[in-house]
């Protein structure tokens, strides 16, 4: 068939018997049974007065009815998954911005989401999930009569919008339609050479961009299958790694750190995994812990580049018998990728510059937004179609592959000498007591801004203070070690396993 351009023809590729949506403790959703499931959704929705273009809150806990109601939701609609997690004040600000016309929650879940959805008109649909029932399947709360079939939303209908994380100004939505998506999915699927035969465990929420495009519709585009755990908890991992038997897992940095400190206690089972990949995205990996991953599972480990804007997917290092670059992002596996100056020219090769997409998964433009549009969108001074800024500050080397020096927001301007945060990571991660490390920007009055950094030591490992910056300043310039260094027993993170650079020297205390 040819290629999908929607989520409705995504989800046509999957051959009937074959599964797609699994759980540990569940049997398995088949592919029949999940287009089923999406089909009697459509309808309840209809019957709801909601259609494509609508927009409706998905307001549920990680787990196999949170995809499977995703996909449901975006091939009949717009698909707006919230945090669960979230606050009153949180949720008031995301339904009310969003416009939703619907939200869905969890039957018998007092989520303060549905007061909220009601105060802002919007009809609350409770999702009642059979646990006996196939992984995934579940049924809707609606007021009337089923219509006899739904409309599907099509390829330039918006089937998911998300959040910016508004680490530094007011959220922005970005749009993505089925066509986005649908590319996306596809981009990701020829990355890693999926087959019918592959068993993804989704350890990611499913909330964010990564978990809802890697694992679940890249595994849709071919035909595999998707097992979602509830939530992710280094101590459950291991015996989900056995009972579900995944061929590739994708993460971020952080979680494959917490499973690396789990796997002494599990070698054995380890030695009959038999994993064919591990992905890594949403932040930078420390190749460090790509190499101990390698050692550790005996399999490649693929880091990739994404952002929320490119539906995920923008740059990936390839599998084997295609060099791996640890330290790198890969070369560029979907849309086209430049490096551009401030003055918004190419810049030239080995020469570093911000990063800026194009391609059939990039958004059309933030909602509602014309400023951070003309700020983020420039033309192309060759006068092809418009770029889209990433933000990030970026090098390529003679062979393609992609490294990132850094978020332009999170560069370090001390007194006018520039530290890229990663750099100063790196060098912490080689220390032989450190587990994990975080650079970031402190104010300060004379140079405007410090070097900070927060670490965590490994298990049984000790150092100072001073012994670090010691270290760093054994392999560094004077100006890149960390003036304020402090060792915690975790690093705070955002919502999504990440790191957060910006904002974290308030957060510790570490400034005003």
């Amino acid at each position: 068939m040819a290629s999908p351009r929607s989520v409705n023809e995504l989800l046509q590729i999957g051959a009937g018997g074959d599964p797609a949506i699994g759980a540990p403790g569940r049997k398995d959703l088949t592919y029949a049974g999940l287009r089923d499931l999406v089909e009697a959704t459509g309808r309840a929705l209809a019957a709801a007065g909601i259609g494509p273009g609508d927009r409706v809150g998905i307001v549920l806990a990680n787990g196999p009815a949170m995809a499977s109601c995703f996909l449901a939701v975006a091939a009949h609609a717009t698909a707006a998954p919230l945090n669960p997690g979230y606050r009153e004040d949180e949720f008031d600000f995301y339904i009310s911005d969003l416009k939703a016309k619907a939200v869905i929650v969890a039957a018998g879940d007092e989520t303060p989401a549905k007061a909220v959805a009601e105060r802002h008109g919007a009809t609350v649909i409770e999702l009642a999930e059979d646990e006996a029932s196939p992984a995934g399947s579940f049924a809707l709360s609606v007021d009337g009569p089923l219509p006899d079939a739904a409309v599907a939303a099509g390829p330039d209908d918006t089937a998911l919008v998300l959040h910016t994380s508004g680490t530094t100004s007011r959220p922005k939505i970005v749009p993505l339609s089925g066509a986005n998506l649908a590319s996306s999915a596809g981009h990701i699927a020829v990355s890693l050479t999926l087959t019918p035969a592959d068993r993804c465990l989704n350890i990611m929420p499913l909330f964010h961009i990564h978990g809802l495009m890697a694992a679940v519709n890249a595994s849709m585009r071919a035909g595999a299958s998707v097992h979602c755990a509830p939530g992710f908890n280094a101590l459950r991992i291991f015996p989900q790694f056995e009972e579900v038997r995944p061929t590739w897992y994708t993460a971020v940095p952080t979680m494959h750190q917490a499973i690396l400190g789990r796997a002494a206690r599990n070698t054995d089972l380890i030695g009959q995994l038999g994993l064919r990949f591990i992905r890594s995205s949403s932040s930078s990996l420390p190749p460090q812990v790509m190499v101990e991953l390698e050692q550790v599972f005996g399999c490649p480990v693929i880091e990739s580049y994404g952002m929320t804007e490119a539906s995920h997917q923008m740059a990936s290092n390839p599998l084997p018998p295609a060099v791996r670059k640890p330290g790198t992002v890969g070369v560029a596996a979907g849309p086209e990728i430049r490096l551009m100056d401030a003055d918004g020219r190419f810049v030239g090769p080995d020469e570093a510059g911000e990063i800026v997409i194009r391609g059939p998964n990039v958004t059309a433009g933030y909602e509602n937004n014309p400023k951070a549009n003309a700020e983020n969108f420039p033309d192309d001074p060759e006068g092809g179609p418009r770029w889209f800024r990433t933000g990030d500050e970026g090098r390529f080397d003679a062979d393609g592959y992609l490294s990132i020096t850094g978020r332009l927001k999170e560069i370090i301007n001390r007194g006018g000498e520039k530290i890229a945060p990663r750099e100063v990571d790196e060098v912490l991660m080689d220390h032989e007591a450190v587990a994990q490390a975080v650079t970031f920007a402190v104010a300060h009055p004379k140079l405007g801004e410090e070097v900070g950094a927060a670490v965590v030591l490994g298990e049984g490992k000790s150092a100072s203070e001073q012994d670090l910056k010691d270290f760093v300043s054994a392999r560094l310039a004077d100006f890149k070690v960390p003036r304020k260094l402090v060792i915690l027993d975790e690093i705070p993170k955002g919502a999504t396993g990440k790191l957060q650079r910006i904002g974290l020297a308030k957060k510790l205390g570490l400034e005003d």
